[in-house]
């Protein structure tokens, strides 16, 4: 693979804590993306927000302006994991589909297109900048406009089950799966309109747990603990 869309769980990011930032976790995920943009990787990347905020299970707030909180909570993420990259010597990019002032640039492909050639890790957040659409969406439609081969899904499960392992500890786990049986069966891998554009535009996963050691680089060298899912 030359070129991917790394989608990073915020929950996962917050490590234990389930809330914020786990500094240790995000430097080992910075050490990781290190290790494989020096072999010549092209890495686009987009971070949930679900450390900050899941303001969808609230009941008093209006839906576009709890999503537009959701933009924001993935901006902070970005902003922040981009600087932990730099730290270990990454050079980045943090890009939004709406003006953020001096924080971030706005996005375009042919901008992305540059940075990939200077060698830096592009962070896409702000979702698609729409209410209404998630950042599984957002990865998604990425992944399609950078012309992503794969997109890879770092979560705080490590793969696709048949059902949900924290409710079920017999819950079968699926080494490889279709998108058409992901939407059939309702797995939620991904939103509905996520799983439609990734089948459309035949853009292929591969789900892992981002606190297993190394699994990142583990996984782009086809070492998968996972679970790939076809489209």
């Amino acid at each position: 693979m030359k070129r991917i869309l790394l989608k990073l769980s915020g929950e996962a990011l917050a490590g234990d804590k389930k809330t914020g930032f786990d500094e240790p976790t995000v430097t080992k995920v910075a050490l990781q993306v290190k290790t494989l943009v020096e072999q010549g990787m092209e890495i686009g990347i987009v971070i949930g927000g679900g450390n900050f905020w899941r303001g969808r299970s609230s009941e008093h707030i209006d839906r576009t302006k709890a999503d537009q909180i959701g933009m924001l909570a993935t901006v902070m993420n970005c902003i922040y994991v981009s600087e932990i990259f730099r730290s270990v010597g990454i050079r980045t990019a943090v890009m939004t589909p709406f003006a953020c002032g001096a924080f971030t640039e706005l996005f375009s492909k042919d901008k992305v297109m540059e940075y990939f050639a200077e060698g830096r890790v592009v962070f896409l957040a702000g979702g698609t900048g729409h209410p209404y659409f998630s950042t599984d969406t957002a990865t998604v439609l990425r992944a399609i406009e950078i012309e992503a081969e794969m997109i890879l899904l770092a979560k705080s499960v490590d793969g696709v089950y048949d059902s949900d392992p924290k409710d079920n500890p017999q819950a079968k786990k699926f080494d490889e799966i279709s998108i058409q049986e992901v939407i059939d069966r309702k797995l939620g891998v991904v939103d509905m309109t996520a799983s439609i554009l990734c089948m459309e535009n035949h853009m292929p996963m591969l789900v892992f747990g981002l606190n297993q050691e190394n699994s990142i680089v583990d996984t782009v060298k086809g070492t998968l603990n996972g679970t790939k899912v076809t489209a």
